[in-house]
């Protein structure tokens, strides 16, 4: 416990450490982001901030290729095609990449990935039984890794809600994957905690940095493809850990991209029209809407993981998630609906 703790706070203290200077050179080299009418904040701001995170989990790799000697080709199978992705996210945050050439890379990491740990043949549910995806394993762990690593990218859009979210992913996948015995899994989800906690730390409302592409593309490969790195037979239990964790960020972004399609508008361009963007725009502030996503990846990090620590609550703790989904769904709807429904009324009001 105490060696995952010090681990924790070392990925701490370092990404904090890096991210303070960031702050300046960014700053110094005019890497800002200029708001317009589709940003979600009002002054320039300096982007590039998750080179910390991507600078701390690559030495986070190497120490831990150090430490599971016998992991190493599968550490590295993880490190390098996110270090891939961190390259072309940070060519994009410096000077805009076309998007089929960053898509391109993206994809060829996920194949990469695959190739060297192998696809993902099935998930395993808990109490609910099982899905086994047969044929489509390699088609659907390609697609689970390029649409993660977006949708995280897609969810970066205020202050502090991607790194807030990235602890908790981290959190529940280390606890997680350390008590099920995949050690080298555990040590870089703990590192990705706390990195992401030394970044918030820059980038709590108001932010002194954003996160850019570079970190949050980064961060949703990590946790798409570190449950990947566990042994067989584990990879299966540990991948719907993150579903579970991040689970907002992908009834968001899923919902989002949806109803974009459906009115034919292009989901590439920028946008808000995110849930967590309707709330900021009907009144909330940044540091409400991080708090509401936090929160909820955090309960059900908890109950994701509690079952790996405590076999015997399995029952218990998977009808809980169940439910803390459906009405967390609910309640996330509900909170839009209300957020909008008063920045309507006031805007009757102050009309009349």
């Amino acid at each position: 416990m105490l060696f995952w703790i010090f681990w924790c706070l070392a990925a701490f203290a370092g990404s904090a450490t890096l991210t303070g200077q960031l702050v300046t050179w960014t700053r110094s080299r005019g890497l800002l982001d200029i708001p317009n009418d589709r940003s979600s904040h009002t002054r320039p701001t300096p982007r590039g901030g998750g080179l910390a995170i991507v600078a701390v989990m690559m030495l986070a790799a190497l120490l831990t290729c150090g430490l599971y000697r016998q992991s190493a080709g599968i550490i590295a199978a993880v490190a390098l095609p996110a270090a891939a992705i961190a390259a072309v996210s940070w060519l994009d945050d410096v000077k805009p990449v076309r998007n089929r050439t960053r898509f391109g890379i993206h994809l060829l990491a996920a194949i990469a990935a695959t190739s060297l740990l192998g696809p993902l043949p099935a998930v395993q549910l808990g109490s609910f039984g099982s899905l086994d995806f047969g044929a489509a394993a390699w088609p659907l762990t390609i697609l689970w890794i390029v649409g993660l690593t977006n949708a995280f990218n897609f969810m970066d859009g205020i202050d502090g809600i991607a790194g807030i979210t990235a602890a908790a992913a981290g959190c529940g996948l280390a606890a997680a994957a350390a008590a099920a015995g995949a050690a080298p899994t555990g040590a870089l989800a703990a590192a990705l905690a706390g990195a992401a906690l030394g970044f918030l730390a820059y980038n709590w409302q108001p932010a002194k940095i954003f996160m850019g592409d570079v970190g949050s593309a980064f961060c949703g490969f990590m946790l798409a493809v570190m449950p990947l790195a566990a042994p067989a037979g584990l990879r299966e239990k540990l991948v719907p850990v993150v579903v579970a964790v991040l689970w907002p960020f992908l009834l968001d972004t899923s919902f989002t991209l949806l109803r974009r399609a459906i009115n034919r508008e292009n989901i590439f361009q920028a946008h808000r029209t995110h849930l967590y963007q309707r709330l900021t725009v009907a009144g909330w502030s940044h540091r409400s809407v991080a708090r509401l996503y936090g929160m909820l990846s955090s309960v059900t990090a908890a109950l994701a993981a509690g079952p790996f620590i405590d076999p015997e609550c399995r029952l218990a703790a998977d009808n809980a998630l169940l439910a803390t989904l459906l009405v967390g769904a609910g309640g996330l709807a509900a909170c839009v609906f209300l957020a909008e429904k008063g920045q309507s009324l006031r805007t009757e009001e102050h009309a009349s």
